[in-house]
This record gives structure tokens, sequence and C-alpha cells, in this order.
């Protein structure tokens, strides 16, 4: 992998961390990609379950039952031939990706001025906090407010990670990229294996929570932080930014204070002026259009079509194939987000444009119903995986490699709202597309 003579690539003044310090960033970023994402990728793999969980003609729970609705309640009846929920699994999606959203278009501008390691406390309490809602909750919109606390964990974690990745070198965005698909898989796997063996939903999703814990000991004990990484100290007037040899300054007394710090004593994001980091937006363009486009195109399929992509006469029941789409589909996101060691594809468009004729075709088959059995969907959805995650982790590399050593913080942090434009539009679309089908 290209090294350059730059804070991104040799983040330490004495020279290149030794190989342990590098295996140890590389895997603590692994697993602040899986963690990061494990609450993000249950929730919608529990999206069929979150809207069954409660009878929607009966808004109201006896409290002399039950402390909570099952979610495995029955559904309502429909006449629809696709066996609908009445709410659409992308009203799951769009819950579990607005938050994100925002967090990515506002904070990008400010979040320099919050310390990494507030933002990994933030993150972890949003995350266990959405595990509890969605497990007690006794009715759905509680669910939907779980799954919020998870999107904006998740966002929060997705761009202050990638930001952090600048003071590292770059091959922890390859650890990152393949945490975020170990954690579809992961979280796929165990959701569907907790529940085929027959734990409700929320046993399985309380379970969940070892997630939230193991994101703080990743940062805090796993990354080895180089002396560039601003931390937080309390001062008189409240925190105060330090470096790594500014912290042996003030352990040392005063006869170290004349020496020479490495460092500035702001993050690089606050060397940019607005209209600097407007007119860098701008050239994101070319790499935010694509990741826009293959999210939308994908999550169209998963959460507008896959529900409604059911084979009657296969073993698997209908909310069984469901939790398999997602497995699947997860499992070509962790293979082609691992790949970057081994190939790099620089034509990122033609991967989005070759996922936009996945979602046609399998709309195609929503309407026309051609595909013989469940195993060709199987196949179709690993590949949609692939062409997803190959876009993300190239897009971001490619950021990282091309941007200024001064620009590219922001840059990676800002880039992030390409995926989450994408999920949420996907998110809206699925609605009427739900509603079409299912009034047939």
């Amino acid at each position: 992998m290209e090294r350059t003579a730059s804070l991104n690539a040799d983040p330490l003044p004495s020279g290149a961390p030794d190989r342990v310090t590098q295996w140890r960033n590389w895997v603590g970023f692994w697993l602040l990609g899986l963690c990061n994402n494990f609450a993000y990728v249950v929730m919608l793999s529990a999206a069929h379950d979150i809207l069954k969980k409660q009878d929607p003609g009966n808004a109201t729970v006896s409290s002399s039952s039950t402390p909570a609705v099952d979610f495995q309640a029955v559904n309502s009846s429909n006449s629809s031939r696709y066996d609908c929920n009445p709410v659409t699994t992308g009203a799951v999606l769009l819950a579990d990706i607005l938050p994100s959203f925002s967090i990515k278009l506002i904070c990008p501008f400010m979040i320099h001025k919050v310390p990494y390691g507030i933002r990994v406390l933030l993150c972890t309490v949003a995350t266990a906090a959405s595990f509890l809602l969605v497990s007690f909750s006794s009715a759905v919109w509680m669910s939907i407010l779980g799954v919020s606390f998870a999107s904006f964990g998740s966002g929060l974690g997705e761009l202050s990670f990638l930001s952090l990745s600048t003071y590292f070198s770059r091959d922890v965005l390859g650890g990152w990229s393949s945490g975020t698909g170990g954690a579809g898989v992961a979280g796929a796997v165990l959701y569907s294996v907790f529940t085929q063996a027959g734990l409700s939903p929320r046993v399985s999703l309380l379970l969940m929570l070892f997630a939230p814990m193991a994101l703080l000991l990743s940062y805090f004990l796993v990354l080895v932080p180089p002396p560039s990484l601003h931390q937080w100290t309390v001062g008189h007037m409240g925190y105060e930014a330090v470096g790594s040899d500014d912290r042996q300054h003030l352990l040392g007394g005063a006869e170290n204070e004349e020496q020479d710090k490495t460092a500035t004593d702001t993050p690089i994001g606050d060397r940019l002026t607005l209209t600097e980091k407007l007119h860098t937006l701008k050239g994101l363009l070319r790499f935010m259009f694509p990741l826009t486009l293959v999210y939308l195109a994908e999550y169209f399929i998963n959460q507008g079509l896959m529900e409604l992509l059911y084979f009657p006469r296969f073993f698997l029941s209908h909310a069984e194939q469901y939790r398999w789409y997602q497995m699947l589909y997860q499992i070509g996101v962790f293979v082609s987000r691992s790949s970057l060691c081994c190939v790099k594809i620089r034509k990122v468009l033609l991967l989005s444009l070759l996922q936009v004729v996945n979602a046609v075709v399998l709309l195609s088959a929503v309407q026309y119903q051609f595909l013989p059995n469940a195993w060709v969907l199987f196949a179709i959805i690993f590949y949609e995986g692939l062409l997803g995650g190959a876009t993300y982790v190239n897009v971001f590399y490619f950021i990282s490699k091309e941007s200024e050593d001064r620009r590219r913080e922001f840059s990676l942090a800002a880039a992030s709202v390409g995926d989450s434009l994408g999920i949420a539009l996907a998110g809206l679309a699925s609605f009427p597309v739900h509603r079409y089908f299912c009034s047939l």
C-alpha cells in the first residue's frame, strides 16, 4: 500500500510505527467498525419482527398480562398475494437512517470541537439505549424510537472514526471497512441463529448488549494513539486539547515547558474555513454521487423489495426467508469490504450502475414473479452485497489517498453523508412501492 510523506502515512515523528502498533491499530479499527455498525444491522435484520410485535388493530396493551407484547404476534390479515406487513420495513429503515443522516449532514462542520473520547461515550450510550428500548417496548413507536437511537450512535461513530483514521496509517481504513462488513455478518447471523434456536427476538436483542461495551474497550484499550492525535484533559477553564507529547510535558513538570510541541493545538478540521469546507464538498461530489446511488439501489432492494420476494412453498417461513436474505447480503458486503488489500477499484460509478441494474431486475421479479425459487434470489442478494461493499471501501480509500492532508479529516467525515442520503431516499421510495404491491 502506498506511503506518502504526510500525516496520514507516517503519523509518528520518530518514523513509522512498529509492526505491533500497526497491527493493534488495524485490529482496533476493525473492532470499531464491527461494534459501530452492529446495532444498525441488527435493527434491520429484526425489522420484520419489529413491525409484527404488536397487533396493529389493538393500540393498547393490558398491564395485567405481560409487560410487552410478543414480537411474534400474528400479523393482521390481508388479501395481498405478497403476505405484506401493514407497514413496510422501509419505516424501520427510515428510523434507522434519518438520525444518522442528520448527524452526518451537520456535524462535519462543527464536530471537531468535540473530543473523540466523548464521541465514543455518546455512541456507546446511544447503542445500549437502542437495544433496551426495542427489547422492552410495548408499542411499535417505542421500537422505532429505539431504532433511532441505534441510528444516532452509528452515524456519529462512522463520521468520527473515518475522521480519526487520518491520524493513523492509511491501512486502518481497510480494517475499518472490513469491520463494518463484519458487523453485517455478525449482526444478521447472530440474530438469525438466536431466533432460529427458539429465543424470542426480545431476548436475542438483549444478548446484543455486549457490542456497546466492546466499542469502549476497542477505542480506549486497543488503539495506540499517535502524538498528533490530541487528547483532552481537565483544565482550569474546562477541557483543553493536548497532544500525547503535551501530556508528557504535564507529567514532566516545569522543566519541559520550553520544549517544542510536535503538533498544533487544534484538530486538523479547525484549519479549514467554512468557505474551504464548502469548496472541499464540491470536489467530493465525484465520490459522493456513486456512494449515494449504490446505497439508494441496494436499500431499495433490501427494505422495499425483499419483504415482497416471498416463496410460500420454500422450506423457510416468510420471516425466516427475510432474515436469511439480510444475512447473505451482509456476507457479500463483508467479503468486498475486506478486499482492499487485494484489489482497488477506481471506477466506483460502474459498481453503482450495476447495482441499479440489480434493483430493476428485482423490481420486475416482484411484479411478474419470474424467479423460480429462493436459491436464485439468494445468489442475486449475495452479489448485491459485493457491489455495495466494494463501492464503500473504494470510495473512502481514494478520498483518503487523493485529499490534501489538511482537508482529509473533514473530507472523510463529510463524504459519509453520501451513503445515508441514499439509504434515506430508498426508505422513502419503499413506501409507495409497498403500498402498490400490497394493494394487489
